[in-house]
């Protein structure tokens, strides 16, 4: 994926976050289903954005951007532990 991919697939994810929010309001959804859901988009997030931040990391260290690869979610969501 290249950057603008990376960029549309983080809006995609923000939309769908927006959605889910607006249906739970509307009572189509549990708080579990949305819950739920919504921890799932957090990862997707936090590996997009990780992935963002390397290839560009990369490119400013004259290396190849196309190298990055995303990382398992584990490791992504530990960074703060």
């Amino acid at each position: 994926m290249d950057d603008r991919q990376i960029l549309e697939r983080i809006g995609e994810y923000v939309a769908e976050e927006h959605e889910l929010r607006a249906r739970y309001q509307r009572g189509e959804l549990t708080g579990d289903e949305e819950n739920r859901r919504l921890e799932q988009l957090e990862v997707a997030l936090d590996q997009c954005w990780d992935l963002l931040r390397q290839r560009r990391a990369r490119l400013g260290a004259g290396a190849s951007p196309d190298d990055a690869q995303a990382r398992p979610p584990g490791e992504v969501e530990g960074y703060l532990q």
